[in-house]
C-alpha cells in the first residue's frame, strides 16, 4: 500500500472506530487517544496480511479500549460524586444510512445505556459494543478478543440481559422528547415552580456529575418535590448573561447552558409516559471543555 492508501484506509474507518472506542470508555477524549493509537499502530504495521482492514482496524481499536478502560477503573473508583459519560454530539454520517439503524446507533450512546455499560466487564463491553450497536459477528468478535465463538455468545448474552434489566423501562418517542425539552426550558427559564414539578414524574431522580470541580450536589436527588425545587432554585439564581440552546447530545435533546463563551452546563432528561423520569446535569469542565459553545 502507498502512504495515501493506507491513510484513506484509515480515515474512512475512523468514524466506526472513534464510535466503538467512545462507547467502550464513555469519554470522548480517552476515545481520540485510543483512536490514534490505534492509527500509530497501523501505520507503521506490515500490512500485506491484511485482507479486512476495517476488521483489523476494530481489532486494534477494542483491544487498546479494553486495556484502557481497565486503567480508568481505578480513577473512576476515587471519582468525586456520580459519574456520567462525557457528553457528544451525535453525528452518525454515513455510519448509519436509514432511521432504523441510527435508532440502535442513537440508543447505545445514549446516558442512560452508557451509565450501564460501566457496570459491565470490560470483555462484556466490549462484545455488547460490537454486537449490539455495529452488528458484527460472533466469530469476528471472537478474533477479537481472541475467544471462542461459543464464548463470545454468552457473553453476549450476560451483557445483554444486564443492559435490559439496568436501563430504564420506558420508551419515548423523539418528538415527544424535544417537546418536554423544551416545556422544562420554558420551566426553569421563567415559569413558576407548579409549572415545572407537573413536568416530573413523582419518582424522578436528578444525577449531577461535576467531579468536584464545580458546585453542585454530590448525591442523586429524587422524588419531584425534592428535584423539582431544586431545578427552580438553580434557575433563579443563574446569571444574566448564561445563554441556553438545544443541541442534540447522545442521540436525544439536551439543553447546554453556557457563560461568556464557554459551556457552562448540560441537562438532558430521560422521559416516559408524558413526564421526566430522569435529569442527568453535567458541570464537570473537562466534560464539557469540547462542547461547540455556539
Amino acid at each position: 500500500m502507498t502512504d495515501d492508501t493506507v491513510t484513506a484506509l484509515f480515515e474512512e474507518h475512523r468514524p466506526v472506530l472513534t464510535g466503538v472506542a467512545y462507547r467502550m470508555l464513555g469519554r470522548a477524549a480517552d476515545a481520540e487517544d485510543v483512536v490514534q493509537e490505534a492509527w500509530l499502530r497501523w501505520s507503521s504495521a506490515g500490512r500485506e496480511d491484511v485482507r479486512e482492514p476495517r476488521a483489523f482496524l476494530v481489532r486494534i481499536t477494542t483491544r487498546l479500549a479494553i486495556d484502557r478502560l481497565r486503567q480508568l477503573r481505578a480513577r473512576r473508583e476515587a471519582y468525586v460524586g456520580p459519574w456520567l459519560p462525557e457528553p457528544v454530539v451525535t453525528e452518525f454520517g454515513h455510519a448509519a444510512p436509514d432511521s432504523a439503524e441510527k435508532a440502535v446507533l442513537a440508543d447505545s450512546v445514549s446516558l442512560a445505556v452508557l451509565i450501564v455499560l460501566e457496570t459491565l466487564s470490560p470483555p462484556e463491553r466490549a462484545v455488547f459494543v460490537l454486537r449490539e450497536a455495529f452488528g458484527f459477528p460472533y466469530a469476528e468478535i471472537g478474533a477479537t478478543l481472541d475467544r471462542s465463538e461459543a464464548a463470545v455468545r454468552q457473553l453476549a448474552g450476560r451483557a445483554r440481559r444486564h443492559v435490559e434489566q439496568g436501563r430504564p423501562r420506558y420508551d419515548a418517542d423523539p418528538a415527544e422528547r424535544r417537546d418536554l425539552t423544551e416545556r422544562f426550558l420554558s420551566a426553569a427559564s421563567g415559569g413558576g415552580l407548579e409549572q415545572l414539578l407537573a413536568l416530573l414524574a413523582p419518582d424522578v431522580r436528578l444525577v449531577s456529575d461535576s467531579g468536584g470541580k464545580a458546585k453542585a450536589p454530590r448525591r442523586i436527588i429524587e422524588t419531584a418535590d425534592k428535584v423539582g425545587r431544586f431545578l427552580h432554585a438553580v434557575a433563579q439564581g443563574r446569571p444574566s448573561r448564561m445563554e441556553v440552546r438545544i443541541l442534540e447530545l447522545n442521540g436525544g435533546p439536551a439543553l447546554v447552558f453556557g457563560v461568556d463563551g464557554k459551556v457552562d452546563t448540560v441537562f438532558q432528561a430521560e422521559v416516559g409516559d408524558g413526564v421526566i423520569r430522569c435529569v442527568y446535569a453535567i458541570r464537570n469542565p473537562d466534560k464539557l471543555a469540547g462542547l461547540p459553545v455556539g
